[in-house]
């Protein structure tokens, strides 16, 4: 679904990633993992299209999407979040989901026409609110929520998008355990109609929801496979997952 190719990007005379390679396919999660400072933000602010790389490609199902802007990139089908809770506090969990949804009117709204009126945008809501597992929430408003759930109200406004890619940074961040454990839920579910990439720090989650782990060090891939093999990689644990085994 997703195709990343020799990505690369420069600020000044610094290297944020440096020949990066991917693949992100519906029905696994590709998870990024490395340490501060190895690139993996810059990687998804241009898969995103809030960064223009400096050379390489990215492709989405087969079309060449590189560089192109965030809203262009958005249309086309990739939905992200944010480190940081990117939702209207003082809107109901609905009116988030479809403002959301708003975005993909087939026809310009009306300025004196009431949101509420549009059917097609009301249902992609209503979906998203069910994919999300916030049923039950869609006239709270969205401070009232519990971090977690306002974590969930974001996944679920880029659902309302109807992505084919979902990329989630950190959306694990700050969330206590019985809450990343309805998160990896949530997660494992909607791989099976998206392709996912992950980047968290959470390692437990990160062995629990993997399908693919990439490992970036220094901008560049140290080593892309599946949980059991990034675990027994002997360059990886130096790197990142902690010092080699004491052969003594």
């Amino acid at each position: 679904m997703l195709e990343v190719r020799a990505l690369t990007k420069h600020f000044g005379g610094l290297l944020a990633n440096d020949g990066v390679d991917l693949n992100l396919a519906v029905g696994q999660v590709h998870v990024v993992i490395g340490p501060n400072g190895a690139g993996k933000s810059t990687l998804i602010n241009i898969l995103s299209g809030d960064l223009r790389p400096t050379a390489g490609s990215v492709r989405l199902d087969g079309r060449d999407i590189t560089g192109l802007p965030a809203d262009r990139v958005s249309r086309l089908g990739i939905g992200r979040s944010y480190q940081k809770t990117n939702i209207f506090q003082s809107f109901t969990v609905f009116e988030n989901c479809r403002l959301a949804a708003q975005s993909r009117a087939p026809h310009p709204l009306r300025l004196f026409s009431r949101a509420s009126g549009y059917a097609e945008t009301n249902a992609l809501a209503a979906r998203a609110i069910e994919q999300a597992e916030l049923q039950g929430r869609e006239d709270r408003v969205a401070s009232t929520l519990s971090h977690g759930e306002q974590r969930q109200l974001e996944i679920a406004m880029s659902l309302a998008t109807a992505p084919k890619v979902l990329l989630l940074d950190e959306p694990l961040a700050g969330m206590g355990a019985e809450e990343s454990q309805r998160m990896v839920a949530l997660i494992n579910k909607l791989k099976s109609d998206h392709a996912i990439l992950l980047v968290e720090h959470d390692m437990d989650a990160v062995f629990a929801v993997a399908d693919v782990l990439t490992v970036m060090v220094e901008g560049r891939v140290l080593a892309t496979g599946s949980a059991d093999q990034i675990r027994d990689n002997e360059e990886v644990q130096r790197a990142y997952l902690g010092t080699e085994q004491d052969d003594g």
